[in-house]
């Protein structure tokens, strides 16, 4: 059983299948995305941001993989923009669905996440941040959402990320589709 399960417990039965397969066998997901940010101070603040992440800030249409993996620490998220260097991520669950939370660590960054789940697709809920040693309330998120759903077969992804008085600093989301390696390998464990 994977940390996604057990912190699901009953509830991962209303995940979409696809998503279940996701974190139960793990994969690599590819595609193409679409990035934009904000105006005037927010689109600066958002720019820096992205060349933090990976992501260019000089095209809309760009490639993201991510590669989704269990671990004995935590989920780990592996994401990478037009090939280039990864942004890791490690997710750590606190309590249980639907009252518990994860914790995102990303750097210096840490968030804290609940979790909704809507239409089989799982809606991150930002519920605080820590950078460093200081503490961030969830105002500071300014609405910040994430999530991923399915979409005609194909893993639909959308970020967007808010900060109090700018409003949307960068936005990306996309299709995704699971890299035919993982695909078989999932096919095959399905029919054993």
């Amino acid at each position: 059983m994977t940390t996604v399960e057990r912190w699901f417990g009953t509830h991962f039965a209303e995940l979409h299948p696809l998503i279940r397969d996701l974190h139960r066998d793990g994969g690599t997901l590819g595609g193409r995305i679409t990035v934009d940010f904000g105006n005037g101070l927010a689109g600066w603040v958002g720019r820096r941001l992205a060349r933090r992440l990976g992501i260019a800030t000089d095209c809309a249409e760009q490639l993201l993989n991510v590669r989704i993996h269990d671990a004995a620490d935590g989920l780990h998220w592996d994401r990478q923009f037009n090939g280039t260097r990864e942004f890791r991520s490690l997710f750590v669950p606190v309590g249980s669905y639907p009252h518990g939370h994860w914790i995102e660590t990303s750097g210096a960054l840490k968030l804290r996440l609940q979790v909704r789940i809507v239409d089989g697709g799982w809606h991150w809920v930002p519920a605080g941040a820590q950078l460093g040693p200081i503490a961030l309330p969830p105002w500071m998120l300014g609405g910040t959402m994430a999530y991923k759903e399915i979409v005609a077969g194909h893993y639909n992804f959308q970020v967007e990320i808010r900060l109090p008085l700018l409003g949307t600093i960068l936005r990306y989301g996309g299709l995704l589709a699971l890299e035919a390696n993982d695909a078989d390998n999932v096919n095959a464990r399905s029919h054993s």
